[in-house]
């Protein structure tokens, strides 16, 4: 493995891990077991090597995000696969990235927004107007509104001021909010399959 892909791939590492202010460069270079002077050799700075992680996290969502439309059963059914996605990312990664993306690195933070606001945003209408076209969600729904409701509620769950999310379980905000956007969206026709993958989650769990 070439030096740079060490150094992006422990920075990675590191920054989901313990979020992205909490790691220094001197910490990643300690980890490596190089001095802070080869990471220079690559990287001008944090905010670069910030950016080079970023687009690792941004093109592994991708990859999942069509696998997901590929062998997902339905709409309905790409939904509840998206949120165990999440959830598996929330294991591996520190809610405040997000958050530090936002305060500490803007062009980073640009870059996030911009696949959010335009691929996400682009998954979640195309799935709500296949939902639509199969009769699963009511025909009446706005599925820009919607769309755009759908990526604000996802992303409440990493910025550690919104919904005292300390309160409550991670995996329990995600539940809560998704069951609640799914049953606004479903016709009856849906709300059958809905109940169907949410009892299979159960049985999964208490296998």
């Amino acid at each position: 493995m070439e030096a740079q892909e060490r150094i992006v791939g422990k920075a990675h590492e590191l920054f989901m891990r313990y979020g992205i202010r909490s790691v220094s460069m001197d910490e990643v270079a300690n980890q490596l077991g190089i001095s802070k002077k080869t990471i220079y050799q690559f990287y001008t700075d944090k905010d670069a090597l910030v950016e080079d992680v970023i687009d690792i996290e941004l093109s592994k969502s991708e990859r999942e995000c069509a696998m997901h439309k590929q062998r997902s059963e339905n709409p309905i059914h790409e939904i509840f696969m998206a949120v165990d996605m999440l959830l598996e990312m929330l294991t591996q990664m520190n809610p405040t990235v997000i958050f530090d993306l936002e305060r500490y690195h803007p062009k980073a933070f640009r870059k996030y927004s911009e696949y959010k606001n335009k691929f996400l945003y682009s998954i979640i209408r195309e799935n709500l107007d296949l939902g639509k076209a199969e009769g699963l969600y009511r025909e009446e729904i706005n599925t820009d509104i919607m769309a755009r409701f759908r990526l604000a509620s996802i992303f409440l769950v990493f910025n550690p001021e919104s919904l005292n999310c300390g309160k409550h379980a991670l995996p329990a905000v995600i539940k809560e909010i998704t069951d609640n956007f799914l049953y606004g969206l479903a016709t009856p026709k849906g709300q059958k399959l809905i109940q169907k993958y949410k009892q299979q989650r159960q049985k999964t769990i208490h296998v």
